[in-house]
């Protein structure tokens, strides 16, 4: 009788809540959000990356607010959730499309730049004097700002000691528009002829 009693104190004392994630950008983003908030005493947290989610189980004694804490010592953003109201559903819809149009439009603008890039590289009829400086200057737009989001999240990354898939990303990408900045202007590559 005294265990029931205990128990029904111990579930009356825990509370639940479902943290909105940012910044995720791989299943290791997840995994490491969730092993930081399940480190703090008495938390059980599960990470959905797909829908980014955290469904956070933790005691009377934490606060809302340490979880986010958790997260953003992390690298990572949490909100709580809003309290619901009329047309909040059309704000978050709102909300949401605002990232992908973004994603959406420096998909396409990269996608546009590099077409050209890729077409003089490898039909040699497109080939006129000099059409690799034309290529630098339609490919470096595509690894700087194109490739943006990527070097943010490795940058995040290093400085809290990990390496994700963004990482891998944009060392490629730097490592290969490197060489190409090498053999334009130190090698041949640059020659007209």
């Amino acid at each position: 009788m005294a265990a029931d009693t205990d128990n029904a104190r111990a579930d009356e004392a825990r509370h639940q809540v479902e943290l909105s994630l940012g910044g995720m950008t791989c299943a290791s983003c997840a995994m490491r959000i969730e092993k930081r908030l399940n480190r703090l005493d008495g938390v059980t947290a599960t990470v959905n990356y797909a829908t980014e989610r955290a469904k956070v189980d933790f005691p009377a004694g934490t606060e809302p607010a340490d979880l986010v804490a958790a997260v953003a010592a992390a690298g990572y953003t949490a909100t709580l959730p809003a309290t619901r109201s009329e047309g909040a559903g059309e704000q978050a819809e709102t909300e949401a499309a605002e990232p992908a149009q973004a994603l959406r439009d420096r998909l396409v603008i990269s996608g546009l730049l590099a077409l050209p890039v890729l077409a003089m590289a490898m039909i040699p009829a497109l080939q006129f004097e000099s059409w690799q400086w034309l290529s630098l200057t339609l490919a470096a737009p595509v690894v700087v700002w194109g490739a943006l989001p990527f070097h943010r999240a490795a940058w995040a990354n290093l400085r809290h000691g990990t390496a994700t898939m963004d990482t891998l990303i944009s060392v490629g990408t730097l490592a290969a528009f490197g060489w190409s900045l090498w053999a334009l202007f130190l090698g041949d590559a640059g020659d007209p002829a």
